[in-house]
């Protein structure tokens, strides 16, 4: 017999979600056929067939969520190329880690450990109860049965743990990475857009140029910083990463080169953008190697943010909503559309007069004809 298993996908990806199957056991299948769709962090792609052949066993069910290598398809004619690996199931979410020692996330003092007994640890696993967040009412922060059966029913009320899958899956990743990595500074401020709202342009291709405009004026946030290194490139052009909500997570479909090119240009590439997004359509390559982010969260609602910096990007902006507000001119009061921004900057790589300098040049531009 022989094996296919999930192949390398590129990107650096290491696991994909199965989507939906396009065969079944005994069917006759033939080169480069399509066998599977699979979810990425990236988009739905297909898995084609490597070879002709009877369909003997598939390993995995959609929703399932398989590591690289792990084995998708079992033909019924061929050489075996690799073990009987069963499916991957329950290799991707058995539990084990709740059997070993690990930081409480109680509260308690960073780097203590969790302290069970054998009997408790095993009430634990068959409760599906991760110690790491039991509150510990033992002598010497011990984990007694009680606290494991307290957390258990409170876990039963509130219904199952929703895995994170495909977007989200790799949101949560990112931010994660974030967070461990960045050393995040946010600074705020307003632009008065009265000199040319309302008008016909949309506020995204003004937000472009502003960013363009602070990014020639400041360039050293438009950069990639190297944590290893300890050392940033500031680069010449701008790929302008775009946040993208949707339904399934958040995409930052990238806007290449967007200082050299008009506005019609601009706004044909963003309708591109979002109708790729919305479909999943949209390739991985142009989810990837953007050197400065825009989140337009405004146009659902807020005013100030503190927008992630996702690596090896040093700074994303945030703007908020448009607001009428009144202001003094001269002194009298008029009223004038202010949009608030939020930058958010990574302090290893940039200065705060950097930043500061960057945002401000972001404002005279959106305050200009």
């Amino acid at each position: 017999m022989t094996l296919f298993k999930l192949p390398d996908l590129g990107e650096g990806l290491q696991e994909a979600e199965i989507s939906e199957w396009h065969v079944a056991v005994n069917d006759k299948v033939v080169v480069d056929q399509a066998l599977l769709s699979v979810e990425t962090a990236k988009a739905i792609v297909e898995i084609p067939s490597p070879r002709a052949g009877r369909i003997k066993r598939l390993f995995a069910k959609p929703g399932d969520i398989l590591p690289v290598g792990a084995p998708l398809v079992e033909f019924m004619d061929g050489e075996a190329d690799a073990p009987d690996a069963g499916t991957v199931v329950g290799h991707v979410e058995q539990g084990a880690e709740i059997a070993r020692e690990s930081p409480l996330a109680s509260g308690r003092a960073s780097g203590s450990q969790v302290k069970a007994v054998p009997a408790v640890r095993a009430l634990a696993r068959r409760l599906d109860v991760d110690l790491a967040v039991v509150t510990p009412t033992g002598p010497n922060d011990t984990i007694t049965r009680k606290d494991v059966e307290r957390v258990a029913r409170i876990l039963q009320e509130v219904g199952p743990i929703e895995p994170l899958r495909g977007v989200r899956r790799a949101m949560a990743r990112s931010m994660m990475q974030a967070h461990a990595e960045v050393v995040p500074v946010c600074v705020n401020d307003d632009a008065d857009l009265t000199a040319w709202w309302p008008s016909a342009d949309d506020l995204m291709l003004r937000l472009i140029r502003a960013i363009v405009a602070a990014a020639r004026a400041e360039p050293s946030l438009n950069a990639w910083f190297d944590s290893h290194a300890l050392g940033r490139r500031v680069l010449e052009k701008i790929h302008l990463g775009i946040a993208v909500d949707t339904e399934d997570g958040l995409f930052v479909p990238v806007l290449r080169d967007v200082g050299e090119r008009e506005p019609p240009d601009l706004r044909a590439g963003l309708e591109r953008l979002r109708r790729d997004v919305a479909s999943r359509t949209i390739p991985p390559e142009e989810m990837r190697g953007y050197t400065f982010t825009l989140s337009n969260f405004g146009t659902f609602g807020g005013r100030y943010a503190n927008p992630i910096v996702q690596p090896p990007t040093v700074a994303i902006l945030g703007a908020g909503r448009v607001r009428d507000e009144v202001v003094a001119v001269k002194g009298k009061t008029a009223i004038h559309p202010i949009l608030p921004l939020s930058l958010t900057f990574d302090h290893r790589a940039v200065t705060g007069g950097e930043a500061t300098r960057f945002l401000a040049a972001v404002i005279a531009d959106l305050a200009a004809d």
